[in-house]
């Protein structure tokens, strides 16, 4: 089978890329190709490097959570609960 993508194809991978979802963009590549794994993995791994450097900001950054958040959270808290306890 023809490993080369039409240009509609090509946009399905790039934003799967672009919004982080890297397995999709193999999933497409190799449903429009019939490629095997290990090729489309090589491929869309060139392609997001290539796109990266190309468009860095376009790509989707990851949401910031984790342990500040609670962390002042809970200082919050503690500071609200020491001004309500009794001396």
């Amino acid at each position: 089978m023809d490993n080369t993508l039409t240009n509609e194809q090509m946009t399905e991978v790039k934003e799967a890329l672009f919004r982080g979802q890297k397995i999709a963009a193999i999933k497409i590549y190799r449903k429009a190709t019939g490629t095997g794994l290990s090729e489309a993995k090589g491929a869309v791994e060139k392609l997001e490097v290539e796109l990266r450097a190309a468009a860095p900001y376009d790509f989707k950054q990851p949401e910031r959570s984790g342990c500040l958040g609670v962390a002042v959270l809970l200082l919050g808290a503690l500071a609200v609960a020491l001004r309500v306890l009794p001396s």
